[in-house]
């Protein structure tokens, strides 16, 4: 998503020109082509992939609907297994109605669910906890401590958590919680807190541009055991609109500096 003007095959074509050895596709671009073809170009070029984006949205007043969630999620699970996805990544879903705890009551029924379909596909499921902000619109998990809390209520070590700098760094006890996370951090995502706010999903900086201390945060990561892929996930109008391989050195250049 940090250059998404660009399809799967782009992609691949871009990463392998600068040198990044893993990518972290989204559905949509796995879709355009077929999960099995998708899963070719990325081998073929000798890619990892570090995530699948997304599972979750687990809630909903209608209980129809938490079904058919449930099926879409086994789906991605398939996808990630055919892919080879170090894990599919969970975005929880928004309260319903004011009812928070029942929301979160859902995130866990439905999480619990998958648990067997996860392991015997050997697909890691990793809860994102998105910022406060978010909360509903697409997650009632905003804080690393309430995933780290559900992923232990859960009791599955196929289930762990995703650290996204955008969404946790403004945290007082986040390097408590990335610690308490340990090895069940499954993924850790990068860009930069910019303001103003244009948007809640499109106004992430370039690592540097804002307020996160991301080299602590990463540091911290990495003392916790972490030693996956960093991801580079900046939503972002304006970047989006520069070209993609202007996008990526920079997002090289700044890796290198700030993570």
């Amino acid at each position: 998503m940090t250059v998404p003007s660009l399809r799967l095959p782009e992609l691949v074509e871009t990463a392998v020109a600068h040198g990044i050895p893993a990518i972290a596709p989204w559905r949509d671009i796995v879709d355009d082509v077929g999960t099995a073809k998708a899963a070719r170009i990325i081998r073929d070029a000798g890619l990892r992939v570090s995530s699948l984006c997304r599972g979750g949205m687990f809630t909903a007043d209608d209980p129809s609907v938490r079904r058919a969630a449930l099926d879409d999620n086994r789906r991605a699970i398939e996808q990630a297994r055919e892919l080879g996805a170090a894990a599919l990544v969970l975005v929880c879903g928004p309260v319903v109605g004011r009812d928070l705890a029942g929301s979160r009551e859902m995130v866990f029924d439905g999480i619990s669910a998958l648990v067997e379909d996860a392991r015997a596909a050997n697909v890691p499921l990793g809860i994102e906890p998105l910022h406060p902000m978010m909360i509903a619109g697409r997650s009632v998990i905003t804080t690393l401590g309430e995933a780290n809390d559900l992923a232990e209520r859960v009791g599955d070590d196929v289930v762990g958590v995703v650290v996204d700098a955008y969404h946790v760094w403004w945290d007082a006890v986040i390097e408590h919680e990335v610690a308490r996370a340990g090895k069940r951090i499954l993924g850790f995502h990068v860009s930069d807190w910019v303001v103003p706010i244009m948007g809640e999903l499109s106004s992430r900086g370039l690592m540097g541009d804002g307020h996160i201390d991301l080299p602590r945060l990463s540091a911290s990561v990495t003392a916790a055991g972490y030693r996956g892929d960093v991801e580079v996930e900046i939503i972002s109008d304006s970047l989006s609109r520069r070209d993609p391989h202007e996008v990526v050195r920079s997002v090289r250049e700044r890796f290198v500096t700030h993570v």
